[in-house]
């Protein structure tokens, strides 16, 4: 069938991904450890390359690796993960998503605006990459919610400030709206809907790399302001639907 490639694919992903998250929570891996290296991980995973690159960065969404540019990939030290609060999300309630949406805003406007006036090149990189691999997902019909987290938390960490990145890892895999309602599978998500995204978050990185705080915080808003708006048209065909 014409969906087997990416949907293998996915599992592919999903599969390596926890199998080195379990060798992490079980102590074959330790904190400070480091992995082996890609065509290492390539042969003894019997994987390709690309799903060895989305495997680890779903770890590092995770903060459970990072990855040293030039040096290799290490263990990081696990935190508990934080109970209730923001993760209370309510996947039945769009309302509920979009208070989430409301809460991110008001902390990924401002984190924009500091990861232009502070981020490293590398940390440039990072955010990049996390757009690098959205695209290449989007071209080959595999899901995108872990590249997403990653490219919001790499900006989150380009701020230099730990704190953003806790916030936004307290809210949970949910911080992205696509993972609760379900709608991450290729069938199911519109190509200009992921075109629309990608756009907005090509529109922030490229402010970022300008180092045009101004013009990041704005991207930033439009991307969350536009996500809300979205969510609320879902809301309302919903009731309407219902309703019908």
């Amino acid at each position: 069938m014409q969906g087997t490639p990416a949907r293998k694919g996915r599992n592919l992903v999903a599969t390596v991904s926890h199998r080195l998250r379990a060798a992490i929570a079980d102590g074959t891996l330790k904190p400070g450890d480091k992995l082996a290296s890609e065509s290492g991980l390539t042969e003894e995973h019997q994987v390709s390359r690309t799903v060895i690159r989305e495997a680890i960065a779903s770890l590092r969404a995770d903060g459970l690796v990072e990855v040293r540019h030039g040096v290799g990939v290490f263990v990081l030290a696990t935190q508990p993960k934080p109970q209730g609060g923001l993760q209370s999300v309510d996947p039945n309630r769009v309302s509920s998503i979009i208070e989430m949406l409301e809460v991110r805003a008001a902390i990924e406007i401002e984190a924009a605006g500091l990861a232009a006036g502070r981020c490293s090149p590398a940390q440039q990189e990072l955010v990049f990459e996390a757009l690098h691999v959205m695209n290449n997902q989007i071209a080959s019909g595999t899901a995108t919610v872990e590249s997403d987290r990653a490219f919001h938390l790499a900006i989150a960490d380009s701020t230099n400030n730990p704190r953003f990145r806790e916030l936004l890892q307290a809210i949970g895999e949910q911080m992205i709206p696509r993972s609760l309602l379900g709608d991450d599978r290729p069938e199911a998500t519109p190509a200009d809907y992921l075109s629309q995204i990608q756009q907005e978050h090509e529109t922030i990185a490229r402010a970022i790399a300008d180092r045009d705080e101004t013009a990041a915080r704005d991207a930033m808003r439009n991307h969350l302001k536009g996500s809300q708006q979205r969510y609320r048209a879902l809301m309302r065909s919903t009731r309407s639907n219902t309703t019908a």
